[in-house]
């Protein structure tokens, strides 16, 4: 059978409820959303029954980097600077903020302080209650300091500006750079660089990344910034998120990697089933 008659078989029952033109949703997509939808509906329902086994998170070697970092700061006496990023509240954010909280229990436990720069007053506002919260936790809430936590700019380059200038007076032992960086990534990055501390980014914008790879000690690549918010806060959600993830991108490289081994023998099958209609 060939593409046209399939089309044409298959065309009765979608053609009421689904299109096939170039701004609406095709049939392959519309499969592969519903496929993840129920997966994220499955480990939602794993997550939230502790008695129920998730995948196990492997350590990547840039958390291991964090609490090198925080030790490198309580034996130099200067602090940690953080930097959630760039956006408003988005997922790269949320993910900054889960760092932010591991970050500030260990600086609360070895009495490290932390400077928190901010582009957004409403981050900073729940940054704030995150970090008093974690020394609270810790048994320390006297040694949270309300002023280190810095509002700098709603301009991007007025923002970057604020932190390299942080960054060096200072004179930062640890510099965390998470969350969504555009270009004033490597504006960051040489600042920390210069004043001498060991940096950490974690960021999911690939255009920023060889600039980050270059100047940081350890770069977590694009989506580890999410494996590292669920690592690190030990979030059964957050875990089970990721496992759905991780399906649907095997299927889609399997996908990628059958169709291509299906037209290296002249065969466009795969192709063709993924624009039946």
């Amino acid at each position: 059978m060939n593409l046209a008659s399939m089309r044409a078989a298959v065309a009765p029952l979608f053609t009421s409820w689904l299109k096939s033109d170039s701004n609406q949703i095709s049939l392959a997509s519309f499969l592969l959303f519903g496929f993840f939808a129920a997966l994220v509906i499955y480990y939602y329902r794993v997550a939230t029954q502790s008695s129920r086994p998730l995948p196990k998170l492997r350590r990547i070697a840039g958390l291991d980097a964090i609490d090198e970092s925080i030790g490198r700061a309580t034996e130099m006496g200067r602090p940690v600077v953080f930097n959630p990023g760039m956006s408003s509240f988005s997922a790269p954010t949320y993910g900054a903020l889960a760092v932010l909280s591991y970050v500030a229990k260990q600086t609360a436990r070895y009495d490290v302080r932390l400077i928190g720069c901010f582009r957004y007053p409403e981050v900073l506002a729940v940054a704030q209650s995150t970090i008093q919260a974690c020394y609270v936790e810790e048994g320390k809430p006297d040694a949270f300091r309300t002023d280190d936590m810095r509002y700098l700019s709603g301009d991007q380059f007025g923002f970057a500006s604020g932190c390299v200038g942080i960054v060096q007076r200072e004179r930062a032992a640890a510099h965390h750079m998470f969350g969504s960086l555009a270009a004033e990534a490597l504006l960051l990055a040489e600042a920390g660089a210069a004043a001498g501390a060991i940096q950490i980014a974690g960021q999911t914008n690939n255009l920023q990344t060889p600039f980050l790879v270059a100047a940081c000690d350890y770069c977590l690549m694009v989506e580890e910034l999410y494996v590292a918010s669920a690592y690190l806060t030990q979030d059964r959600l957050r875990t089970g998120m990721l496992a759905a993830q991780d399906i649907i991108k095997v299927i889609l490289i399997a996908l990628i990697l059958s169709g291509t081994l299906f037209v290296t023998f002249g065969s466009t099958l795969i192709g063709d089933l993924l624009i039946l209609y």
